[in-house]
């Protein structure tokens, strides 16, 4: 049976959506919450693929929040030994700074939904396909990174061109959040930290919008996320069972 490895960094950001698909699968699962532990040194060697994602922190924390340097070593060797890499958010920028490319403050938030397009190689990828050329995504971040050496670009946005890359046969790093539906977002929107900063991040819309645009995008999101997690998932093992998911 598949044993998946997931970082989690904070409460409020956990697998979503994809949570779901892995158990369905009957994938075995272990998380490593670095909120509860931050001194835990998981051993990559023993899983069969690697999940991280998001959460408030940035690479350039890793002075105050030494488990930052643990993930990154992880990331590291799981991909020294081939073995397939998701990150989402925070995991994506994780996952681009192993790999050499500068993680930087963005020149503005990204914060509700935003039009994504994908390239040709996002077109053609096995894992990326799902989400055709053009799609809405929900977005949570002011950090960015350039495409790291050797990787290639699967999807960007008018506002921040990095969006998603694959690097090697089956790392994947995105910078939105596939793994989110409505229910998710609306905890953040009801969060006081995430309400404050997407005041500070003086964008157009604000919590009734981005709420609005939720109930119009989110459940497309979620048809589209569903292929992509299972494509993913597959790099990592054929599922000891397949069952289907209730329809929503």
């Amino acid at each position: 049976m598949s044993r998946l490895l997931v970082f989690q960094h904070v409460a409020a950001e956990p697998l979503g959506t994809l949570d779901p698909l892995i158990r369905a699968r009957g994938h075995r699962v272990r998380f490593v919450n670095f909120e509860r532990d931050p001194q835990a040194q998981p051993d990559v060697d023993r899983y069969h693929g690697l999940v991280v994602l998001g959460g408030p922190m940035n690479v350039e924390d890793q002075d105050r929040r030494a488990h930052l340097k643990t993930e990154l070593v992880a990331i590291e060797r799981a991909l020294h030994q081939g073995k397939p890499v998701f990150g989402i958010c925070l995991g994506s920028q994780l996952l681009a700074h192993v790999l050499g490319a500068p993680i930087r403050r963005h020149i503005q938030p990204e914060i509700g939904w935003y039009e994504l397009v994908t390239t040709a190689a996002g077109r053609r990828d096995a894992v990326f396909a799902p989400l055709g050329e053009r799609t809405r995504v929900f977005q949570w971040h002011s950090y960015t990174f350039d495409l790291p050496a050797g990787a290639e670009q699967l999807a960007r946005t008018d506002s921040c061109e990095q969006q998603a890359f694959r690097y090697g046969d089956s790392a994947y790093g995105v910078q939105f959040h596939p793994e989110v539906d409505a229910a998710l977002i609306g905890r953040w929107l009801g969060t006081a930290a995430y309400q404050q900063e997407l005041c500070a991040a003086g964008l157009p819309h604000d919590v009734d919008t981005i709420r609005a645009h939720t109930d119009a995008h989110a459940p497309q999101l979620r048809e589209q996320a569903e292929p992509l997690f299972n494509a993913f998932l597959d790099l990592v093992g054929r599922p000891a069972r397949r069952t289907v998911l209730p329809s929503r």
